[in-house]
């Protein structure tokens, strides 16, 4: 058994032959022909599409003082055949743009599509979401919001946004992800780790209040 695992091979094992656009619109397809080494010697020719996405920040906002988490509900063209419907209850999202760091795309994205101010801003975890077929890097962010702050529909009008803020006890969200009624991946990450994370935040928000408290009175 091993104890730890490193890759097989490295980027200079895999070589693109062919980088051709094939869908130039909302999102872009590539058509690549490529050549890379295989597991049981020699190498292996391919073809394959990929859909460049760029990267993209999700940030789940965690109020500690309530235990609750402020999430937001939108239509998903790719749930259209969803059994509960296309409207998924998610992180708040979007995409980088050149020059913007993480916590930049948290702070305008909890802006725009849930009208909060966020803090104790970290990350979780980076990752692919669907490393067949995409390029998309996920940035998965952690912050502290005021969940009394939250209410309404909010998003860009001229981006076809139309979002709903929903603020949800934290032991309801984590029973959402157990039977499958939340359904996005990186909703389903962020609150696993808020479910092993949890005790250790609140504690460090109640020794934080206390400590203030302690400062103001002397």
């Amino acid at each position: 058994m091993q104890n730890s695992w490193r890759p097989t091979f490295g980027p200079e094992d895999c070589h693109i032959e062919d980088d051709v656009p094939v869908f130039d619109g909302y999102f872009k397809m590539y058509r690549l022909k490529l050549r890379h080494r295989r597991f049981k010697g020699g190498e292996i020719e391919i073809q394959r599409e990929l859909f460049r996405r760029g990267n993209a920040v999700c940030v789940l906002l965690y109020d500690p003082h309530r235990d609750a988490v402020v999430m937001v509900e939108q239509f998903r063209v790719g749930a259209l055949d969803a059994s509960q419907g296309p409207w998924l209850l998610e992180l708040v999202a979007g995409i980088s743009e050149p020059g913007e760091s993480a916590v930049d795309v948290a702070v305008r994205e909890s802006d725009e599509e849930a009208g909060l101010a966020i803090s104790g801003v970290h990350p979780i975890s980076r990752f692919l979401p669907s490393p067949g077929a995409c390029d998309e890097w996920i940035d998965l962010m952690f912050a502290c919001v005021d969940a009394a702050q939250a209410q309404g529909v909010h998003g860009l009008p001229d981006e076809g946004e139309d979002i709903k803020v929903q603020v949800i006890d934290a032991e309801a969200a984590f029973e959402l992800v157990r039977n499958g009624r939340i359904n996005s991946g990186p909703a389903i990450i962020g609150l696993q780790w808020l479910e092993l994370n949890r005790a250790r935040i609140r504690g460090e928000t109640r020794s934080e209040a206390l400590s203030e408290e302690i400062v103001s009175t002397k």
